[in-house]
């Protein structure tokens, strides 16, 4: 993703930079002065869009500088302003779940996508603990290392939003809303993603469903856990299974194996991400073939179909190709999580460019991708 940098930092790049560098080094502002017959202080203002030209020149000069092929360099863009023209990004997660996690990684390529269009660069900071995080910030608008932040995960009674807006460092939230309405936020409508998955499950006679969500204090958690408990009370479901993990796979797969079993088992789990639904099957699927096969028994075939008939229903929030590589496949909520990326990357530059943004805006509607695992009506 980039060189390395002081503080653990990694600013992302694309393409050769040798090669640009050659490349821009061919076309230069007094090359562009020689070919339209005007003078370079003219062209650098007209690049820059400052006052002491006409429109008319800027644009001939835009014209000419898309014809001959010029772009800016980095270094002298920042020294002839105030802006960095990199954007921060310092999440508190651990290294294991960014290398496990999709959705974030499709995340940061949409982010990265649309910033390097517009000539900036993304500035990844991972952090282990939330004050190291809010650390972050502060060094960073000290140090006046970026332009702005995006903001993830926004948690109850989040510090960050406050912190941002009183160091004057732009940031906008995917995620929220932020309560406080410090920041402008993206979110995608978790409640109404929640209600399909359990219609979908309900319409498949299940009663008896568990949530096996992941941090109480995320707010897109809590979202998810409103909208579950206020269905199960809706349809009259019994009381309302929500089991915290932490997001740690080890521990959805023991909880999945508790609840499955007994005289009045849960028959259906709801997943927050991919790798605690592959883990419980894989640990269910171990666990019922061992039960159900005699060593020495010529009856496997039958044994395995068996089990894979008396497993519970599984749906993951969290959709990728481990939910399709798993037999059986799992059902999940689908996102366009580059795109998602993308478009909280443009709302940041819209307020680089002086644009009036603000509020919360709900984006992308999920969609459910039905598969193997909630294929089957309930036994």
């Amino acid at each position: 993703m980039g060189g390395e940098s002081d503080g653990g930092e990694t600013e992302a790049r694309t393409g050769s930079s040798v090669h640009r560098e050659m490349d821009d080094a061919r076309v230069s502002l007094k090359d562009i002065a020689n070919e339209l017959g005007i003078s370079q202080t003219a062209v650098s203002f007209a690049i820059n869009d400052k006052p002491g030209v006409s429109d008319q020149t800027k644009r001939r000069v835009r014209e000419a500088a898309a014809r001959m092929g010029w772009k800016p360099a980095y270094a002298a863009q920042a020294l002839g302003s105030s802006r960095t023209m990199t954007v921060g990004f310092a999440p508190a997660r651990s290294m294991d779940a960014f290398q496990t996690e999709g959705f974030m990684l499709h995340f940061m390529a949409g982010i990265h996508a649309s910033l390097s269009r517009s000539g900036y660069g993304l500035l990844f900071r991972p952090c282990v603990t939330l004050d190291e995080e809010l650390d972050t910030y502060r060094d960073w608008a000290r140090r006046k290392r970026v332009d702005g932040v995006v903001l993830v995960d926004l948690l109850s009674d989040d510090p960050r939003p406050r912190l941002l807006h009183n160091l004057g460092l732009p940031a906008v939230l995917a995620g929220g809303p932020d309560s406080d309405n410090y920041l402008p936020s993206l979110s995608i409508d978790d409640s109404r993603t929640m209600t399909t998955i359990m219609d979908h499950l309900s319409s498949r006679g299940h009663v008896r469903i568990a949530y096996l969500s992941g941090d109480a204090n995320l707010d897109y958690s809590r979202a998810r856990v409103s909208s579950f408990r206020e269905f199960v009370r809706r349809k009259n479901l019994g009381e309302p299974k929500v089991e915290f993990t932490d997001f740690t796979p080890d521990k959805a797969a023991a909880l999945t194996l508790r609840l499955s079993s007994g005289k009045n088992p849960y028959t259906a789990f709801i997943y927050e991400n991919e790798i605690m639904a592959a883990a419980s099957l894989r640990v269910m699927l171990e666990h019922r073939m061992a039960s159900a096969t005699v060593p020495g028994s010529d009856n496997v075939i039958a044994a395995t179909d068996s089990v894979y008939m008396s497993l519970p229903a599984m749906v993951s929030f969290e959709d990728s190709f481990i939910c399709q590589s798993t037999y059986p496949s799992i059902t999940s909520v689908h996102r366009d999580a580059g795109l998602y990326g993308t478009k909280v990357a443009n709302l940041l530059l819209k307020i680089f460019r002086g644009e009036q943004v603000g509020g919360n805006r709900r984006i992308l509607t999920p969609k459910l991708v039905i598969r193997e695992s909630t294929a089957r009506p309930v036994r």
